[in-house]
């Protein structure tokens, strides 16, 4: 393909690491990337803005890119099309609304994937303003998975994920703030490290994502690639309202390096006592059996905290972010609301928002704090807590549809598909969706790690340690007809 046939066999750090050998050239791995695209995203949806000419001019002449200070130096790279702003490339969240809005200037987070060598093709599909666990946007239509296409690739990440997934790209820009990194990388079966709050900057357009719940990272094939993109891009920019303690040392020296005998409790049960399908509970209980034979300590418990009211709270927080989110930026482009631009899911939560004072607000905050106190004191007892990702399997295409005229019916299916995603997002924590178990149907199901906060570095040791135990890089899905 396009000069370089074994472009899929290798992860990013693969790919750089020929490149810098001139064992293939930036130009061949660049052009496979964009033959695989354009082969694959008629069936997959996938990417939804193109940018093949600004990455070509970036290649420079006289021979292959790829310094010692660039560890994805020529890598193809796509952005998800939620954050991850470009100067002057349209960046719709989804939305009609926002269509063909530009954004001014380069996120921060962009401008260190261009340092770190990477090679922007476009833009991944993602639900409206991400407010779905399925990438189903009415402006671009759904994304679909590539290990069956009647299923989602998850949200709101799905973009990411499913071009990931089908090796278009070997890792792609996500954020999380309900699930959306591990619930599409559990989806499709990839690596999908959370963050800790504020790891990466939002400079320079905010201070914060969604009262600091929302971070932004990558979705992956391999461990490793996850560990160096973070390497690359986690700090605070100048003017940063608060940032997690620094790592002891590099990230990437952390993937290979052997995790010290832990304690981890189990939890199969959804928080608030959902139905967890079976399959989820049995990848779960695996990856527990697992860790055993690794000489880690695994027993049962759950964390006690008012589930109830984390929900109800954590819900307008999001909705009450959302809508100001949407007015700023339509004050800013002088655009005007209107009921019918946007999905009802959407619209319902702008109206839902503007039913709360700033003062309702405040309490809401002090709410979650609260929650999150307790949340967190449980982890002084265990270095890490082993869930099922997600309550399902990958749900089919039309299940959670933000066009419904049922909001309720929908928030409520919505929470039971997600129980165990979004606590970590209130308390901060970083969590990983690692992808260990397939189902009799050939669905993937993650299995979530969550760690104590600031401790990316114990995520991605036991990672690792997973990775190398129950590989998973051979493990594709075909590609679509």
């Amino acid at each position: 393909m396009s000069g370089f046939a074994e472009y899929t066999e290798y992860d990013g750090l693969g790919l750089a690491s020929l490149i810098r050998s001139r064992e293939v050239s930036p130009a061949d791995v660049l052009e496979a990337a964009i033959a695989r695209i354009e082969a694959l995203n008629p069936a997959l949806n996938a990417v939804v803005t193109r940018v093949y000419d600004e990455a070509r001019a970036a290649i420079p002449d006289g021979g292959p890119d790829g310094s010692q200070d660039q560890p994805f130096a020529g890598v193809p790279f796509l952005l998800k099309d939620l954050g991850g702003a470009q100067a002057g490339v349209p960046m719709s969240a989804g939305s009609r609304f926002f269509a063909h809005a530009p954004t001014p200037v380069d996120a921060e987070t962009v401008v260190r994937y261009r340092r770190a060598g990477l090679r922007i093709l476009g833009r991944t599909n993602t639900p409206e303003f991400g407010l779905n666990a399925s990438t189903e946007p009415v402006l671009f239509g759904p994304t679909r998975n590539p290990w069956d296409l009647t299923h989602s690739s998850g949200g709101s990440s799905g973009g990411s994920a499913a071009a990931v997934a089908a090796r278009m790209v070997p890792l792609a820009h996500a954020s999380d703030g309900g699930g959306s990194i591990r619930i599409p990388a559990s989806c499709c079966g990839l690596f999908g490290l959370k963050t800790t709050r504020a790891r990466l900057s939002y400079a320079p357009y905010a201070g914060e994502g969604l009262a600091g719940c929302s971070v932004e990272h990558v979705v992956s094939r391999s461990v490793r690639d996850s560990a160096a993109a973070l390497d690359a891009t986690a700090g605070p920019a100048v003017g940063d309202p608060y940032y997690p303690p620094p790592p002891l040392r590099p990230f990437l020296e952390e993937v290979g390096a052997a995790p010290a005998r832990l304690r981890i409790a189990l939890a199969t049960e959804a928080f608030g006592g959902s139905p967890v399908d079976p399959d989820c509970i049995a990848a779960a209980e695996a990856a527990a059996a697992l860790c055993e034979e690794l000489g880690h300590h695994v027993e049962r418990a759950t964390p006690a905290y008012d589930v109830g009211g984390l929900d109800e709270t954590y819900n307008q927080v999001f909705a009450i972010n959302a809508a100001a989110n949407i007015r700023l930026r339509a004050r800013a482009l002088g655009l005007t609301l209107e009921p019918g631009g946007f999905e009802r899911v959407t619209w319902s939560m702008v109206e839902s928002a503007d039913r709360s004072s700033a003062a309702d607000y405040v309490q809401m905050l002090n709410r979650l704090h609260a929650i999150s106190r307790r949340i967190q004191a449980f982890f002084a007892t265990y270095d890490m807590l082993l869930t099922p990702t997600l309550a399902e399997p990958p749900v089919k295409l039309g299940v959670l549809d933000m066009m419904s005229d049922d909001i309720a019916a929908y928030t409520t299916r919505l929470w039971r598909y997600t129980p165990f995603t979004y606590p970590f997002n209130v308390t901060g924590q970083p969590a990983m969706s690692v992808p260990l178990a397939w189902n009799d149907r050939g669905l993937p199901i993650g299995v979530q790690f969550v760690g104590r906060y600031g401790d990316e570095a114990g995520l991605l040791r036991l990672a690792g340690q997973l990775e190398q135990a129950r590989p998973w890089a051979d493990r594709r899905p075909p590609d679509p007809a």
